[in-house]
């Protein structure tokens, strides 16, 4: 046995255990005949690096892991990472600009291959991270959804789908990014408040109509004035009376001359601006929706933008030439087509001016309205996002969407949080068709060819797609596949899928997925609908959903605010244990994590705290346990520390089954902090007999096991350096709760702790010297209490400073009394401490902390206060009433005990 040093040093112990674990294979030891239990990682961008979410996504689910495979289970957590297309292709391409080179120079297989090498050098450092935190992954079988088994499974689902009429290609908006030139997903899209302004402008009535005020036009306002040149539509409210009777009526574009129809429908709302509104179903979401129900197919509707956002003639070429190639906003000082809009409107005369007065009272006119527009950029890109119209490829998510439901209904998947369930059904309900593809060169090439008429065939190789169009000319797709289709097969394809192996036989289903709620439809739900549609079966049974991790204020962390947290950073300070732990304890089902480095110092703090005890048991000849089952014992602290064990286990287990993170965090920081540390060691010093040394061994190595899933280097430390063991403590047993309580024991510790922090407290609040030893009468005592007193009477003295104690009434002078069940503690204090004194004093802080109590009460009461003032002040006001209540009753007590 090897003797501890004084401190320890995280940063040396944790690269020393987790290249042990790894180079031994302990991430993932040969079970083949234990219960599989198998999780999935989320696979990170291979661009990425560790950031707080992950830190708390990868926490959670190594605490899972560790804590199975100490179980017994043949443990599997499939690791790897996500392509990452539009991410990945940024980052070369960026890297290539800054040799004043570019991406067109090469052919497609050349940049391609310039991207392997990429991330052969650079891609990857994710993984690198993960394994700083601690997280036992089963690295010796990463995946890449590039690698070349995964993406046979991906062109086999796209081929598959597309044979069950579940794929298709389609003319729909999508989100467009100019600077990629390419569809980009919702979650990709990042909406950004940006000032901008409301536009009015007046629309002539064609062939003499007229309002029923008399009107030969149609006011309509827009925030995008650009887009009139490609209108198709006019909308107002069916029952809206000042446009009912002109509906169905020709209405004209003044700069184009196009003639379109006024139709009525729900969309457009009576109370906002003129009630009237633009339709542009080529550019704009909600405009493609009411120009289908117009009776407009996609194929009819105008596109007025190319690729990059420059103005390109519709099909009906109307747009005047001078339009032509301008960008659709202005850039680099010359003016868009926006610009050119309205001014050509104001020209016209059919710009209504926006009028305001100044403090004089003078009207003032501006072209438009300000307006704070909520406005949808690339999350990566920085442009402005514009709803194009383009042929696409789609999966018919409507029908797949059905099962996952069912099963979620069914109890096949559950959801933890179940308040989660009703956002998944609202989503899966009202889901849209999905867009798979994207213009990138980076990513899984979509397996269709085309002929010279346009006509695609779907097939896993060209040469089966040459086989269904016999001898004609093809030429395949350019895109590539969406990374949310191929990391939805995550849960099978990592198993081997389409070859049906043992190992995705044994651990499919997967058993548990944590993730983040915001990529619950992104990925959980898709994960759902293609496990179900290709494996006949849930991709896994139970799906936890974790929130945010906030700024300590309870903002959402940005680099703009200046408030992201480095998780890399907290373990070069505190340690990954450390970490670890303040995640596990702070993740509450349902909330979001408040980011608190205090609290990662505190539970820095707790691992000093176990260091210690370590040193202390061992300085006292207590080493490792040479038996998983509790020693016997006699003694009533022992029995009941072997009792507080067991019952500490059975917590753990029941919080565990339940995904308590948090209750299972702090049962076991309380049980060492509290029972063993700050308890069962005080109360056995200087009494380590034979038998405490064997139970203080044994409930140590209890103690290591069952935080080893929250700080699993400092555990494994202590584990290795307190005595010979058969196996390292990763693949350890997880402790048995099969120990009756021992009810008796736990009682009588239970009183002994109570008495002596009562008087403890006593002392303290009455100010008494901590060096003194006081006598203490027992009043009403019954045999029980008198059988206790007589055995715990050596820990009563040592512990509460007692003197002597004695059976009795009363005592002459001034004392202090404590109440503990059914008995009176009587601490005669005359001579002791001034006992006037001290009770003016008490009386004063009393009446101090009782006014700020009622002052608080007074303002926390008051509902001007609660509703309108900031929710940070609100909760420190809470905080502070509950404090000095609490300070209130205490002071209270203290002077009732000297009266």
């Amino acid at each position: 046995m090897t003797e501890l040093p004084k401190t320890f040093d995280p940063a040396e112990i944790e690269s020393r255990w987790y290249a042990h674990w790894e180079d031994k294979g302990l991430f993932r030891p040969e079970r083949p005949d234990a219960q599989p239990f198998t999780i999935v990682n989320p696979p990170p961008n291979v661009t990425g690096s560790l950031h707080i979410g992950h830190a708390l996504d990868n926490t959670l689910q190594d605490i899972v892991i560790r804590y199975e495979r100490l179980r017994g289970k043949d443990a599997l957590w499939v690791v790897g990472t996500d392509h990452a297309g539009i991410a990945t292709q940024m980052v070369v391409e960026r890297q290539m600009e800054a040799r004043q080179d570019k991406r067109t120079n090469y052919t497609r297989d050349q940049f391609i291959e310039k991207v392997w090498e990429w991330k052969a050098e650079s891609g990857g450092a994710i993984t690198r991270q993960l394994r700083r935190l601690g997280c036992s992954m089963d690295w010796a079988n990463e995946r890449f959804t590039m690698d070349e088994g995964f993406s046979k499974a991906v062109i086999k689902v796209f081929v598959e789908l597309h044979h069950r009429g579940l794929l298709y290609r389609d003319k729909r908006l999508v989100n467009w990014d100019p600077r990629f030139r390419s569809a980009i997903s919702d979650l990709e899209v990042e909406t950004q408040e940006v000032k901008g302004g409301f536009w009015h402008f007046r629309y002539p009535l064609a062939d003499g109509v007229k309002l029923a005020n008399g009107a030969d036009h149609i006011v309509v306002a827009t925030t995008r004035p650009e887009t009139m040149l490609a209108d198709m539509a006019v909308a107002v409210h069916p029952d809206d009376p000042r446009y009912r009777d002109v509906i169905g009526k020709d209405i004209l574009q003044p700069i184009t001359g196009r003639r379109f129809r006024i139709v009525g429908d729900d969309y457009a709302d009576p109370e906002l601006g003129s009630g009237a509104v633009k339709i542009t179903p080529g550019h704009d979401f909600n405009d493609f929706e009411v120009g289908k129900r117009a009776g407009f197919r996609p194929a009819e509707m105008l596109n007025m933008f190319d690729a990059d956002a420059n103005v390109i003639q519709t099909a009906d070429g109307l747009i005047p030439d001078r339009f032509l190639g301008l960008h659709r906003f202005r850039r680099d000082g010359v003016d868009g087509a926006r610009e050119l809009v309205v001014a050509e409107m104001k020209a016209l005369g059919l710009l209504v001016p926006h009028v305001t007065k100044n403090k004089e009272g003078e009207e003032i006119e501006s072209d438009a309205e300000p307006r704070t527009i909520q406005t949808p950029f690339g999350d990566r890109s920085g442009v402005v996002i514009e709803p194009w119209l383009t042929d696409q490829w789609y999966v018919d998510a409507e029908k797949l969407a059905v099962a996952p439901m069912q099963a979620v209904r069914d109890g096949r998947i559950e959801i933890v949080p179940k308040t989660w369930e009703k956002t998944f059904f609202n989503w899966m309900e009202n889901i849209q068709p999905w867009c798979v593809s994207r213009q990138l060169w980076w990513g899984h090439q979509i397996p269709a060819w085309y002929d010279e008429d346009g006509k695609p065939y779907v097939a896993e190789s060209e040469e089966e797609a040459q086989a269904l169009a016999g001898n004609k000319a093809l030429t395949r797709d350019p895109d590539v596949l969406d990374t949310w289709f191929s990391s939805a097969l995550w849960p099978f394809g990592t198993l081997g899928w389409p070859e049906q192996s043992e190992t995705l036989s044994r651990h499919y289903p997967n058993d548990l997925l944590i993730s983040g709620f915001d990529i619950l439809f992104f990925w959980d739900a898709r994960m759902a609908m293609q496990g179900i549609e290709f494996m006949g079966d849930v991709p896994w049974r139970k799906l936890y959903l974790h929130g945010l991790v906030r700024a300590a204020d309870g903002q959402k962390m940005s680099k703009s605010k200046g408030n992201v947290v480095d998780p890399l950073g907290l373990i070069d300070k505190f340690g990954a244990d450390a970490l670890r732990f303040f995640m596990s304890a702070m993740e509450s089902q349902g909330r979001d994590v408040k980011m608190d480095e205090k609290r990662v110092e505190g539970y820095r703090n707790f691992a000093t705290k176990l260091w210690n005890a370590a040193r202390f048991l061992q300085s006292n000849g207590v080493t490792a346990s040479t038996s998983h089952e509790a020693p016997a014992a006699e003694a009533p602290v022992n029995r009941w520390i072997i009792a507080e064990t067991v019952a500490t286990v059975q917590a753990i287990d029941t919080a565990m089954a339940e995904l308590r993170f948090d209750a299972a965090a702090n049962a076991i920081y309380h049980f060492v902090w509290d029972q063993f540390c700050d308890w069962y060691i005080e109360l056995t010093k200087g009494s380590m007999d034979e038998e405490t040394r064997a139970v203080a061994g044994w409930a140590f190595d209890q103690i290591l096991v069952m935080l080893h899933p929250f700080m699993p280097f400092i555990t494994e430390e202590l584990w290795n350096l307190t005595g010979i063991r058969e196996t390292e403590l990763i693949v350890a047993r997880w402790p048995q709760a099969l120990y009756a309580v021992d009810g008796e024991a736990q009682a009588e510790i239970d009183w002994l702790i109570r008495l002596i922090s009562a008087m403890r407290t006593a002392r303290t609040e009455l100010n008494v010297p901590p060096g003194a030893k006081l006598p203490v009468i027992v009043h009403d005592a019954s045999e029980e209490t008198r059988r206790r007193i007589d055995r715990q009477g050596a820990a009563l003295a040592r512990l509460g400073r007692v003197e002597s104690l004695s059976f009795g009434d009363t005592v002459a002078g001034g004392a202090a009394q404590i109440v503990v069940d059914e008995a009176t503690f009587i601490l005669p204090l005359e001579g002791v401490i001034d006992i006037a004194a001290e009770k003016a004093r008490l009386a004063k802080a009393l009446a101090a902390a009782e006014k700020e109590r009622d002052s608080l009460s007074g303002r926390l009461s008051n509902p001007s206060f609660v509703e309108k003032a900031k929710p940070e002040a609100v909760a420190k006001a809470r905080e502070d009433h509950a404090e000095k209540a609490a300070e209130a009753e205490r002071l209270k007590a203290a002077l009732e005990r000297l009266a």
